[in-house]
């Protein structure tokens, strides 16, 4: 029991720490404090002599960040709250916990240095490797890096050469450097804020640079119905939300349209019943071509979907979601244990969606080539990399009214932007209770929807950029640098040891 609550004694401050930590996420936003929070852990994890003392922190302040960032994932319980409710404080828990096995791993990496310094140099790179490796393994979970602080400064503009990684390794580097230099901690200071000032005057000077134009225009209506998540599949609501999209959709035109885009999941029917129905869609419209989202069923095979239309109201082009949530639409091994007799958790056998067969590129006439995202795949900069050509701007459709109101829509929509400035194509997002937003090539909002709000705005697509750095060489580079830098240190250790 003693040794229990000296446990709790010691994971307290790095908790605390953790939480603090978690400040810069959208939709606070709050650099400032995040990265001399980084930099204490640091220093806690890196003075601890005994290893399990340094895992033990290391997971103490993960739990703290990941309890405080991603405490929105109890919304999803709370929509049927008599039913799932109680499952709401174990989801958060069991999320929190595992996720700071990730900063646990980092506080092993510590354990490269035989010194101080190296210890916080090996913290760092660490906590930079563990948010790479959260971007792959287990299909993929790289909400909440740290390097996502900085979407809403000048030096989120740094995403388009180095990515998100490499964001989070710029941000362990201005943490660390104070840390790492005992005797001379106004040096590393200064180094971290010279670094800061880099970063920021590099990405204010991109801001600035006069951006290309599209020539002919394209325009776009996004509508916004504020299905909200508690009442989207209820009978009585279709009607009322299916009344909102088409009285958007019908609205007065200031100028042409070449595009009126719904969100995820818009029509409440299957596609193979909706014929008629894109068909009054397009007629409510005037004959501007509509893309929205949709279930389908093929056989067995149930998909979430984006449709796109003609001008008739004909089907011109079809994208299936091809990363899903686990657990949320599929079931892990669903379809290995329907081969056992198992059918509930099946794909094939009707629950759950299939995922599609990867990224695409839709061309959608004189609204151009589209990379349509639905959701959770705008999260993983990898998908976008991997679409078989370059996209003119890219579509996502997402429905956030799992999420809340406070964190996880923001965060989203944080994200979302990072996409833009990666690529350097902007991107649409429609989202059925907000927040549904024009974003540039360079990740700014030049329009938006509020959260739980019904409307639609009319907006002209930006001109896309060149293709960036980041574009054409992946994580690849941040990856080397973190590995180079990790390689440094275990020759060190091993260098001293022998």
């Amino acid at each position: 029991m003693i040794r229990f609550v000296r446990a709790l004694k010691s994971a307290a401050l790095p908790g605390a720490l953790g939480v603090l930590a978690a400040s810069g996420q959208a939709p606070l936003g709050l650099w400032w404090v995040t990265v001399p929070a980084l930099g204490i852990i640091a220093f806690f994890v890196s003075r601890e002599e005994r290893w399990r003392g340094r895992l033990w922190q290391g997971w103490a302040a993960g739990a703290g960040y990941f309890a405080a960032s991603l405490f929105w994932i109890v919304e999803p319980f709370m929509v049927d709250a008599a039913r799932d409710g109680w499952m709401a404080p174990f989801a958060l828990v069991f999320l929190a916990g595992g996720m700071a096995l990730f900063w646990m791993l980092a506080a092993a990496f510590a354990g490269l240095g035989r010194t101080l310094p190296a210890r916080v140099g090996g913290f760092g790179l660490g906590l930079a490797a563990t948010d790479l490796i959260r971007g792959y393994i287990f299909t993929g979970f790289p909400w909440a890096l740290v390097g996502h602080v900085w979407v809403d400064t000048p030096v989120a503009q740094a995403a388009a050469f180095v990515g998100p990684v490499g964001l989070s390794l710029s941000t362990m580097a201005m943490a660390c450097l104070p840390v790492a230099f005992q005797k001379r901690r106004w040096l590393g200071l200064a180094i971290s804020l010279v670094l800061l000032a880099g970063l920021w005057g590099g990405g204010a000077v991109r801001l600035a640079r006069t951006d290309p134009v599209r020539d002919p225009p394209i325009r776009v209506r996004l509508v916004q119905p504020n299905a909200t998540q508690s009442l989207k599949w209820d009978p009585q609501m279709w009607g009322e939300f299916m009344r909102r999209q088409m009285d958007a959709t019908a609205a007065h035109q200031d100028a042409p349209l070449n595009l009126v885009i719904w969100p995820e999941t818009a029509v409440p029917w299957l596609l193979e019943d909706s014929a008629d129905l894109l068909r009054e869609i397009v007629a409510a419209s005037g004959g501007v071509p509509v893309a929205l989202g949709i279930q389908r069923d093929d056989g067995e095979r149930s998909f979430n979907s984006l449709v796109a239309t003609d001008g008739a109201g004909s089907i011109r082009a079809v994208y299936d979601k091809h990363h899903l949530v686990p657990f949320g639409e599929y079931i892990p091994f669903g379809d290995l244990l329907y081969d056992f007799g198992v059918k509930a958790f099946a794909a094939k056998a009707g629950k759950g969606y299939t995922a599609g067969h990867g990224a695409a590129v839709l061309d959608l006439g004189s609204a151009g080539k589209v990379l349509p995202l639905i959701c959770y795949e705008a999260v993983f900069p990898q998908d976008l990399r991997s679409a078989p050509t370059r996209a003119d701007w890219i579509l996502q459709i997402t429905n956030d009214g799992w999420f809340g109101n406070l964190a996880g829509p923001y965060q989203h929509l944080a994200q979302a932007r990072l996409r833009a400035i990666e690529q350097g194509l902007p991107l649409m997002r429609v989202a059925n209770t907000g927040v549904t937003a024009a974003i540039d090539s360079k990740g700014r909002v030049l329009r938006s929807l509020p959260l739980n709000s019904v409307g639609y705005f009319d907006i002209a697509v930006p001109a896309a950029m060149p293709p960036t750095f980041y574009a054409r060489t992946g994580d690849w580079p941040s990856t080397m640098f973190i590995a180079l830098g990790l390689l440094m240190l275990t020759a060190a250790q091993r260098r001293k040891t022998h």
